[in-house]
């Protein structure tokens, strides 16, 4: 291990007065307008993390913006003179991979920085193994994982950063071939394996770092790839009708994970991302792509964007959608928070709400009926009529 010389990475405080006025109904607004290109949201709360490539200086930076007031949002950058990418935010929690030069030669690391004091942020690194890549990051709680290794033998780590001066690395999943673009919640680490020379989505219990238990999520045929966690349910895009559509995984047992569809279009829906009971994705159904939505408990999906021009790499967090959109010329990362029937919870469980859309319907009965008199008592001799 080595320690990266921290303090050539800058954080730079902005106010950006200048931005038109938002309300926070069902109106789309740029987070950080810019004549630079922002690519790769991620959102917790009210914090918005992407990456921007600075065309005054050559690369790629760290953007950390809170839209709390969404005219006049605080905002952040971490960078230096080489490439910061791929971030992602939990609470005050900011990861990102971090181009960094070391004993003459580069390589990608895990950097991280703690913004609970805006007017202080301190940054730290969390994985920088030397002529090493580490990539792809993602945070939750005092959890941070990653793609480790060399390109086609890529295994998934994870760090406690409990203590960020000192964080504990632990290995994830190790099998051969590709673990890749990980994603963790709480205890539950998913990602996408192509050790049945296709990709399928794995997840993987740290509960015991040094014991993780991984579990198979979804290994049909074809590609399933790009995974996202919200508590027990699992999201990704898969081929498996022949283009893209969104695919989803009840995992509230590890040992039988109950699979559904969320979309499925002649059209491609990709890149999905959860929170809770909403799922967001970018479809191009429409010829161009736009940003979807579906509401997993009443099973309504809903369109976001109806903008002609491309938005795309959504991300959720609570009733608040981010996504990259190029309405401008250069691609900037555009808001809006959902309200409505979108955004609809169950206030409590019915008794028979068999598919557990918070409704008591005839669909319900149908399930009933469905399996009237079936017995699944062992041993079966009670299930025979007395």
């Amino acid at each position: 291990m080595r320690i990266i010389n921290m303090p050539k990475l800058i954080a730079i405080v902005l106010l950006a007065a200048f931005l038109p006025q938002a309300a926070w109904a069902e109106e789309e607004f740029a987070v950080f307008p810019s004549s630079d290109h922002q690519e790769a949201p991620d959102i917790h709360g009210t914090i918005v993390v992407w990456q921007q490539f600075v065309s005054e200086y050559g690369d790629y930076d760290i953007y950390v913006a809170d839209i709390n007031n969404p005219a006049e949002p605080n905002l952040f950058v971490f960078g230096d003179a080489n490439d910061q990418m791929a971030p992602s935010v939990f609470e005050n929690t900011v990861v990102w991979q971090d181009y960094v030069f070391w004993e003459g030669d580069f390589d990608w690391d895990i950097s991280m920085a703690d913004i609970s004091d805006w007017n202080d942020p301190q940054v730290y690194a969390v994985s920088n193994v030397l002529n090493n890549d580490e990539q792809n990051p993602a945070v939750h709680g005092n959890i941070v994982v990653w793609q480790d290794g060399p390109e086609g033998g890529f295994d998934i780590y994870g760090a406690d950063i409990t203590d960020p001066l000192y964080p504990a690395e632990f290995l994830v999943s190790n099998v051969d071939y590709n673990q890749q673009f990980p994603a963790v919640y709480r205890t539950t680490v998913i990602f996408q394996d192509d050790y049945s020379e296709h990709w399928d989505i794995y997840a993987a219990d740290i509960w015991q770092r040094n014991k993780p238990v991984e579990y198979a999520v979804s290994l049909v045929e074809n590609q399933q790839v790009n995974p996202a966690i919200s508590g027990d349910t699992v999201v990704w895009q898969d081929d498996y009708s022949g283009n893209f559509d969104i695919y989803a995984a009840d995992i509230s047992d590890l040992n039988r994970p109950v699979e559904f569809a969320v979309t499925v279009d002649d059209a491609s829906q990709e890149n999905p991302d959860i929170a809770g009971n909403i799922v967001v994705w970018q479809d191009d159904r429409n010829g161009h792509w736009d940003i979807y939505g579906c509401n997993l408990t009443n099973r309504r999906q809903f369109r976001i964007t109806d903008d002609p021009h491309n938005q795309t790499n959504p991300a959720i967090s609570g009733s608040l959608v981010v996504w990259q959109d190029d309405r401008n010329g250069p691609e900037n990362i555009y808001a809006v928070r959902l309200t409505g029937p979108e955004t609809a919870r169950c206030a409590g469980e019915i008794p028979g709400d068999v598919n557990k859309d918070c409704r008591l319907d005839f669909t319900d009965y149908g399930i009933m009926a469905s399996h009237w008199l079936d017995c699944n008592l062992e041993p079966a001799q009670p299930c025979e009529p007395e």
